[in-house]
């Protein structure tokens, strides 16, 4: 055997940069921001409980939704070996079932710290990781339909993140209903974001039968439904507000809903041209009143109204 042939035998090792390309950390700010909303929103006080504040960032980031895009690029192999060749996998940068290992041991790693976290902690992560995995992997790969798979990674992203910082912060007990609405909408009206994010592949999404909602209903109703799904929980978050007797902080999501509407006003016009242009700020605007209703909720949980 000579030495070449020798050396190609030996296993091959991944490159640590290729490791954490995989992570993509850049994607663990929406759950990570959803997780602080939910520690904002239990009304416990932070720096009483700031390693379980610690403790559950993890989670929520460098574990559970860095699994899931390990996930996802594991599964993603074959379409990315024709698209895009040079990411981690196809490339050979992680070879073998280096994927694969990493992606069963960041779901191990997660169970184990959402168990040391309490029981509902546990039971969003058990959630979370279980649409983390069909999302990407076949029979189900609901990343295949606009429908599902923006509605996984909306509940995944927005609402079980929201509901583990709430959690997690109370001790692992089940969070106030004012939580979960406010969990549950802000989760649904996520499902308008990825839209948003669908129509930069369209052509490409029909070429290898991914029926994004640009794919399935075309451009100007795509973009519709992405922005009424995103503006209806919202508006019915400011009427959920002023119930719970929080008006300044109702007429404040009022305002930012406000904006988003002028933006999406512009991006309607030109839907393939502005979607990434309304996902940069219209996003961020809508981030923006996540956090304000967190506020609200924690003032009306703890019984405080306005003067």
């Amino acid at each position: 055997m000579t030495e070449t042939s020798s050396e190609q035998a030996l296993p091959a090792r991944p490159q640590p940069k290729a490791m954490l390309e995989v992570l993509h950390p850049i994607t663990w700010f929406p759950p990570m921001w959803a997780f602080t909303c939910g520690v904002v929103s239990s009304g416990v006080d932070v720096l009483e409980h700031w390693g379980l504040l610690i403790a559950g960032v993890i989670l929520t980031g460098p574990l559970v939704c860095a699994t899931s895009q390990v996930v996802n690029d594991w599964y993603d192999r074959d379409v990315d070996a024709i698209n895009e060749p040079d990411r981690p996998i196809p490339s050979g940068r992680l070879p073998g079932l280096w994927g694969y290992k990493m992606a069963v041991t960041g779901t191990v790693l997660s169970l184990i710290l959402g168990a040391a976290l309490g029981l509902w902690v546990f039971l969003a992560t058990v959630v979370g990781l279980i649409f983390a995995w069909i999302y990407s992997a076949p029979p189900l790969r609901l990343k295949n339909n606009g429908w599902l798979g923006n509605a996984a990674v909306g509940f995944s992203y927005e609402t079980l993140a929201w509901i583990t910082g709430a959690a997690v912060m109370l001790g692992g007990a089940m969070p106030d209903e004012r939580i979960l609405w406010l969990a549950f909408l802000y989760g649904l009206g996520a499902h308008g974001i990825m839209t948003l994010n669908d129509f930069k592949a369209i052509e490409g999404d029909r070429q290898l039968g991914v029926r994004t909602l640009p794919v399935q209903l075309g451009v100007k109703a795509a973009a519709w439904v992405a922005c009424v799904v995103m503006m209806t929980p919202q508006f019915i978050v400011v009427g959920l507000l002023f119930a719970w007797i929080q008006p300044v902080h109702a007429a404040a999501v009022a305002g930012l809903v406000m904006v988003q509407g002028v933006l999406m006003l512009r991006f309607l016009e030109n839907p393939l041209k502005r979607a990434t242009w309304l996902s940069g700020l219209g996003v961020t605007v809508y981030v923006t009143g996540m956090m304000v209703s967190a506020f609200a909720v924690r003032a009306a949980v703890a019984g405080n109204t306005p003067l």
